[in-house]
């Protein structure tokens, strides 16, 4: 292990465009810069994210984001060890942007290139934010992904459980289309349900009827849908009141699954390792209700809870450093034949959960 590393990270495998510049020192992450272009003035219109757009927006912005990246930390690109850049999962137009921008640094300074799995970058956040201890209990919960994952070591997980189709996050965004609230959903759906009832809507609480520790979350945005639509149908719209209360009744629906399928979650570990260590990230993290109700299940479980500050929770660059440093080090490095994945399984053992094509396992 060298002592002193300067990572430089690149990301771009959704609507965010990230440069970082992360220096180990002594085992310790020290972030030098982290630069965060977002997208959701390009998308708003649509709901949702359009590939095409952000894969043109990532062309756009990449060089200036690394540039930006570089002149906060106050090194040049003559300073850098090596470049990590996200080769998937994700917008495959994006993921391609990221990787063919990165190639051209590492082959203008002749410094290693590694491609880094983006779910990586999340499960390996506690390490670089809180240097927690291997191995330990990861729920990785975000706009694309949900998943309980064994993090063994920075190379090493297991999946224990994860969504069979729509991630949280996926549904909050589709809850607040539903609702006309706005992207990104998320925060909007969290704002109403501070004005709502979340007793007065009954949805829900997917597979909690299976000991395993497996979620759902279409059929849950079916039912908001349902519910929506009955008071249309009852009173010729909704009010401001009863978006609140439906958003409020959503949030508490997710949070209680999640709840209870990490507790089942920390009995699967505890057959993996007995430490007990558990950390969260990934965009949903950062909701309140969500954070409380980990928080309590982790202390009444009796897990050390570990939870990185929300700028290194959603997609950023600095995750993809840090995981280039630890992966360095363990002999990690591509060339110029790495190629970008739209599907990168993390646990590349597990069977698929949301089904396998041409291109390999989705999840």
């Amino acid at each position: 292990m060298t002592d002193v590393l300067t990572m430089l990270g690149i990301e771009s495998s959704c609507d965010d465009t990230a440069a970082a510049v992360v220096r180990r020192i002594d085992g310790q992450a020290n972030i030098l810069s982290s630069i965060v272009v977002g997208q959701n003035e390009l998308h708003s219109a649509y709901g949702g994210v359009v590939p095409e757009i952000a894969a043109r927006a990532h062309a756009e912005q990449l060089d200036i984001a690394v540039e930006r990246a570089l002149l906060d930390a106050g090194v040049n690109l003559t300073d850098i060890d090596a470049i990590a850049v996200t080769a998937g999962p994700g917008l495959i137009g994006g993921v391609v942007s990221g990787v063919m921008c990165a190639k051209g640094i590492a082959t203008g300074i002749g410094k290693p290139l590694i491609g880094i799995n983006h779910l990586v970058g999340h499960a390996l956040t506690p390490r670089m934010t809180d240097s927690i201890k291997y191995p330990y209990l990861m729920l990785l919960v975000s706009g694309g992904h949900c998943q309980f994952l064994a993090v063994l070591s920075e190379t090493n997980f297991r999946r224990i459980g994860g969504t069979i189709d729509d991630a949280p996050g996926e549904a909050f965004d589709k809850t607040a289309k539903l609702l006309g609230l706005g992207y990104p959903g998320g925060p909007l759906v969290e704002k109403a349900a501070l004005g709502g009832d979340a007793l007065r809507f009954k949805l829900p609480r997917p597979l909690l009827d299976r000991p395993n520790c497996d979620m759902s979350f279409s059929g849950l945005k079916t039912a908001l849908r349902r519910a929506r639509d009955l008071l249309i149908e009852k009173q010729g719209g909704i009010t401001e009141q009863d978006r609140n209360d439906l958003c409020a009744s959503f949030q508490m629906a997710v949070a209680d699954t999640l709840a209870e399928k990490t507790r089942r979650a920390m009995v699967a570990f505890q057959n993996i390792s007995k430490t007990k260590s558990f950390a969260v990230a990934g965009g949903v993290a950062a909701n309140s209700l969500i954070g409380e109700k980990l928080r309590a299940i982790a202390q009444r479980e009796g897990f050390s809870f570990f939870s990185p500050p929300l700028k290194y929770c959603t997609d950023n660059a600095a995750m993809i450093a840090w995981a280039g440093i630890e992966q360095y080090d363990k002999g990690a490095r591509d060339d110029m034949t790495l190629a970008a994945r739209p599907r990168w399984p993390i646990d590349q053992t597990a069977k698929p959960m949301l089904g396998s094509g041409k291109k390999g396992a989705k999840a």
